[in-house]
């Protein structure tokens, strides 16, 4: 298994640990905002088990829970977050 794999986040190329949940793998990359509230406010990864649906993002076209979900290469993951 590599050790490293590349993954797409709204267009930018990152490298991830296969295995790891795309959360933990976005939060070791420095991407903390995944969407906002309908106030407005930043949400990210919280809870990191499924249970409070913080960390939603489209992981190849699919809208998943960033925690449950384990990084495989070539992954297109867009979040909500502002560019």
């Amino acid at each position: 298994m590599p050790t490293v794999v590349t993954i797409d986040v709204d267009g930018q190329t990152i490298d991830a640990q296969p295995g790891l949940s795309v959360a933990a793998a976005l939060l070791r990359a420095g991407i903390r905002t995944l969407r906002h509230s309908p106030a407005g406010s930043p949400r990210g990864a919280f809870c990191m088990m499924g249970v409070c649906q913080e960390c939603l993002v489209e992981i190849d076209d699919v809208r998943r829970q960033a925690c449950l979900v384990a990084v495989e290469a070539g992954m297109r993951i867009v979040t909500e977050a502002p560019a």
